[in-house]
């Protein structure tokens, strides 16, 4: 069992930065796939960024170039570094978890944590 917790939300003004963490239970090294998603009232939860065990990052278009998703596997943490931030970043954060590529990038991770809200004036 891998517990997640993120932290880092805030309210930020657009242009601002934000820099999230997702601090695991246990040894990351065992959980394989990582990535951040969010989800707004009413629509589906989004992909964000993926990174696997090696730091292989990958990340949806609308993100792209802003944000930057690492790990450190000795700290058992998962980041997300999140620059020129819009309104519409507005969401709830979540970090998920899975031995399996494929689960975390369909949505469908074997752990995930409890949110933490960023929120994006203009």
């Amino acid at each position: 069992q891998v517990q997640l917790a993120e932290s880092g939300g805030g309210s930020v003004q657009a242009g601002g930065s934000l820099r999230l963490s997702c601090a695991a239970s246990k040894y990351i090294r065992s959980v394989y796939y990582m990535g951040w998603f969010r989800q707004t009232p009413g629509n589906e939860r989004e992909g964000v960024a993926f990174i696997g065990f090696n730091g292989g990052a990958t990340y949806a278009d609308s993100v792209k170039d802003r944000f930057t998703i690492s790990r450190d596997n000795a700290k058992n943490t998962l980041y997300l570094q999140m620059n020129s931030l819009k309104p519409e970043d507005t969401a709830m954060y979540y970090c998920a978890a899975d031995v399996r590529r494929e689960n975390v990038v369909a949505g469908l991770p074997l752990y995930w944590g409890q949110g933490t809200q960023v929120t994006v004036s203009s």
